[in-house]
């Protein structure tokens, strides 16, 4: 059962996704294998689960489309970002495109907030400003 009722589920649900999809590009396992490595961290007990699994089977079903819509609005190539900020676009461009019920400013600022947490100095900026791009490509 999920534990999607408290508080910061969804935003730790994000923070766990950010570090699966960095998880993945490092090591090429698949979402199955992700999946069953992260359910077994106790970390996993306080988000929200089935936002969790929905997003990550959804990502890595869907990489290859992901990419080449981060690839149409980044100013660099793909294999130049950062793994960390490669995962928060991913997850970003995601919810953007398959959240319609999740106001675009709250990805944004969620995005920004990991790349703050997790990315480089100045990475939040660079994350900011490719979804911004993102959100007129993808939600009109």
């Amino acid at each position: 059962m999920s534990k999607a009722r408290t508080p910061g589920a969804r935003s730790r649900a994000r923070e766990l996704a950010v570090q699966a999809l960095y998880q993945q590009q490092i090591t090429d396992h698949s979402s199955a294998e992700l999946l069953s490595q992260f359910h077994e961290r106790p970390d996993y007990a306080r988000v929200d689960q089935a936002y969790f699994d929905s997003v990550l089977g959804s990502i890595c079903e869907h990489q290859s489309e992901l990419r080449g819509w981060i690839a149409e609005v980044a100013d660099r190539p793909l294999v130049q970002l950062d793994p960390v900020e490669l995962a928060i676009l991913l997850l970003g461009f995601h919810e953007l495109a398959e959240k319609p019920d999740v106001p675009f400013r709250v990805i944004i600022n969620e995005s920004v907030n990991l790349a703050k947490r997790f990315g480089a100095v100045d990475g939040h900026k660079y994350i900011n400003a490719v979804l911004d791009q993102a959100v007129a490509k993808l939600r009109g």
